[in-house]
């Protein structure tokens, strides 16, 4: 029970700490710039440019309904950590809004707001989804129009409303370019979060197909300590049985792997595939 309530703790610290990220990107860097990375947050540049209603306000006006209709249709998936990171933003926005005051533009230059508010923003919504959260926005509002378009996915509907954004924040100032910077933020925002969420610690899955499968497999449990599954395979030209071998190893010895299996045989047929995350023995342990 301690170690869940130190876990839960830890995961609204994260949320935290991503949410401040967020308003830093937002506040710093795309909003004096008209720079909408589509999202709620989006919306709220486009229209605290058009009639002056501060982001953190819009984000709270929109969201709220989109997680009270979210509880309703979804049956509450989503649960206090996105009620609370929605607050959170708002919050954090508004705070660092009062904080600088009118001098909280720190580039004029489109590219580079667009890049550092894109890296920063992402890395934000990234410790946000790591930390099993949700700011609401885009992801819920897909989920609740693909209970009404079943034919559309969630990805896809996202990525419409995202666009409608994108689009709109150049008609807004009457600038292509700003919808083209804002593209590259969204880009940007989103492989960013993709690192944060996944990491560096992908692994390597190995398929090894050898008329020497056994002597393969207790090499690899003895040299690279590594276990080994064996699955049944057979060719379909020549009706032959063989097996399959199935290895999971991390990046120091995928080349250790390739060395080993081409001593044993040169004929080989190896399949290689990344893994972005492994859990269970020798790699990351199962959190209860």
């Amino acid at each position: 029970m301690k170690n869940k309530k130190y876990s839960t703790f830890i995961e609204y610290v994260g949320i935290t700490v991503g949410c401040a990220l967020m308003a830093v990107g937002i506040v710093f860097f795309l909003q004096p710039n008209t720079i909408a990375p589509g999202g709620v947050t989006g919306i709220g540049v486009v229209v605290q440019k058009l009639i002056g209603v501060p982001i953190d306000v819009t984000n709270l006006v929109i969201n709220i309904p989109l997680f009270i209709s979210g509880v309703i249709l979804l049956g509450g998936a989503f649960g206090m950590k996105t009620a609370y990171a929605t607050v959170m933003l708002s919050g954090f926005i508004r705070f660092f809004i009062i904080m600088s005051g009118d001098s909280h533009v720190v580039t004029n230059d489109l590219l580079l707001s667009a890049i550092y508010g894109g890296v920063i923003m992402g890395a934000g919504i990234g410790l946000v989804f790591r930390s099993g959260g949700t700011t609401g926005g885009t992801d819920l509002a897909g989920a609740i129009l693909n209970k009404y378009f079943p034919s559309l996915s969630i990805a896809k509907l996202m990525m419409i409303l995202d666009l409608m954004v994108v689009v709109t924040a150049g008609l807004v100032v009457k600038n292509v370019e700003i919808s083209l910077y804002s593209i590259i933020a969204l880009y940007i925002l989103v492989q960013m979060a993709d690192f944060i969420v996944e990491g560096l610690s992908y692994s390597k899955a190995f398929y090894i197909i050898s008329n020497h499968s056994d002597k393969i497999g207790k090499k690899i449990n003895s040299e690279l300590d590594r276990g080994v599954t064996s699955l049944q395979g057979r060719g379909f030209y020549t009706g032959a049985e063989k097996d399959v071998l199935l290895c999971v190893v991390n990046r120091a010895q995928v080349a250790k792997l390739k060395k080993l299996v081409y001593e044993i045989d040169e004929k080989a047929f190896i399949m290689v595939t990344t893994i972005h995350e492994v859990l269970g023995k020798g790699f990351k342990e199962v959190k209860k």
